[in-house]
């Protein structure tokens, strides 16, 4: 069973910039994909990014396009989400999910929530 930490959250202003970080303990994420959840107040968790399992390939929802970045460095067993122009919709706590034993981008985004690692999540709040 592998453990999973987020850091990196705050409080930050409309247009700033944070980086996430996802790392992990007790099983190498070397081999999985790793996806980052977001779940904002009155709102269901909601899918953010996802990478496979060497990095050659992620996937982002609409809303964060072109705004947030996914990179993972299997070396030292973490993954990253950096976000850049923030905006006070994306205040929400954020969470970092690891597939069981799949290690592609399907294994993320179309996995029941049960089939994942889940960390405890790192508070994201966005000031306007």
């Amino acid at each position: 069973q592998v453990q999973l930490v987020e850091s990196g959250g705050g409080l930050v202003q409309t247009g700033g910039s944070l980086r996430l970080s996802c790392t992990a303990s007790g099983r190498t994420l070397g081999y999985v994909s790793v996806g980052w959840f977001r779940q904002a107040p009155g709102k269901e968790r909601e899918f953010v990014a996802a990478i496979n399992w060497g990095g050659g390939n992620t996937y982002y929802t609409d809303s964060v396009q072109g705004r947030f970045t996914i990179s993972r460095d299997n070396a030292k067993n973490a993954v990253y989400l950096q976000m850049n122009r923030l905006k006070p919709e994306d205040t929400a706590v954020y969470y970092c999910a690891a597939s069981r034993a799949g290690n592609s981008i399907g294994d993320i985004v179309q996995a029941p929530p049960a089939n994942l690692n889940w960390g405890q999540g790192t508070q994201v709040t966005v000031s306007s």
